[in-house]
């Protein structure tokens, strides 16, 4: 009898504690996580993953080349356990020219901005950020960057708050000119660069962003819905939609030239949940994304699905949630 109430007395603080926090049943939370759960990845350093992604990586002769020339970053933090998450990276502080994916810098400033008062949140501008993010429009980012200039974006990178650009750390996310051919540049500090990243601060950003820590929980969630359902089906999203097409998957990418990057929060089942950032100076850096993916998975544990499976995720299982409300 008291081991009844004991079951129901539970039952009843857990579903108290779902409604309060956005938790789902059977024990899988929607984003953001709580902002109290939240970690700082620097502190969360895994010796045994760090071994494990460093291996992994360095299987591969092309790669290894790369990342002894410093012209390949990789970084991965597992959120598989949102109350203690598990953080390893290759190159992680070096920064690197990145091309669109500092756009996502460009959305946190704008958001910053409109919370600040200081920015109209109006049906174009909410447009330009989703054409920004998914579609990797360069107008678009244009006209956003206009919007806040380059000193805000400077400002909302550095501040103490977030640190996403710290110079004692290597630098980190920045941009510095227009996604236009002309126009002023504002480069970063350390090395000059227009549109930056390192893959620490990226991993950063997006851990932040998890736990609801960019801006606020509220303005979290509203750039998780910019983020999620990339429209460009390339690097790790192409990779990701075959091994899992149900899976929810927030990111932003960059190529020109021969710099390659990529970036993406992966949320769904079977411990699908990390977040992965890639920054490559080579030309095969969009291949080398695609290939990092199942790579990275192994890593952690995640086995591939069987054709089986692949169908079962495509028609959506039986009597159990998305693990993502959308």
């Amino acid at each position: 009898m008291q081991f009844s109430k004991y079951i129901i007395s539970t039952l009843f603080l857990t579903i108290l504690y779902s409604a309060s926090y956005g938790q789902t049943y059977f024990g899988s939370y929607k984003l953001p996580f709580p902002s109290a759960y939240y970690q700082e990845i620097e502190n969360q350093h895994s010796a045994t993953l760090q071994a494990d992604l460093e291996k992994v990586l360095l299987q591969n002769p092309k790669w290894k080349k790369l990342i002894a020339k410093k012209k390949m970053a990789v970084g991965l933090v597992d959120i598989k356990d949102m109350t203690n998450i598990r953080f390893a990276s290759v190159n992680g502080n070096h920064m690197m020219y990145a091309a669109s994916l500092p756009k996502i810098a460009v959305l946190l400033s704008a958001i910053q901005a409109i919370d600040e008062g200081c920015l109209e949140y109006s049906d174009k501008l909410k447009k330009d950020l989703r054409l920004m993010i998914s579609k990797s429009n360069n107008a678009a980012t244009t006209r956003v960057i206009e919007a806040l200039g380059f000193d805000k974006i400077a400002e909302t990178m550095t501040q103490e708050q977030y640190k996403l650009y710290d110079i004692n750390k290597g630098g980190g996310l920045w941009v510095g000119k227009k996604y236009a051919k002309a126009g002023l540049k504002k480069p970063d500090p350390l090395k000059k660069l227009s549109h930056a990243a390192t893959v620490d601060q990226v991993l950063r950003y997006y851990t932040m962003m998890a736990y609801g820590k960019l801006v606020s929980p509220e303005w979290s969630e509203e750039m998780l819905q910019y983020m999620i359902d990339p429209e460009i089906n390339h690097k790790f999203v192409k990779s990701l939609r075959k091994i899992d097409p149900r899976c929810d998957i927030y990111r932003k990418s960059g190529s020109w030239r021969t710099y390659h990057s990529d970036s993406a929060l992966v949320f769904g089942n079977d411990g699908r949940r990390y977040i992965l950032v890639a920054l490559i100076q080579d030309m095969r850096g969009g291949s080398i994304c695609s290939k990092l993916v199942s790579k990275v998975e192994s890593v952690l544990g995640i086995s591939q699905p069987s054709k089986v499976d692949k169908h079962l995720y495509e028609q959506g299982p039986v009597l159990k949630p998305s693990v993502s409300q959308k």
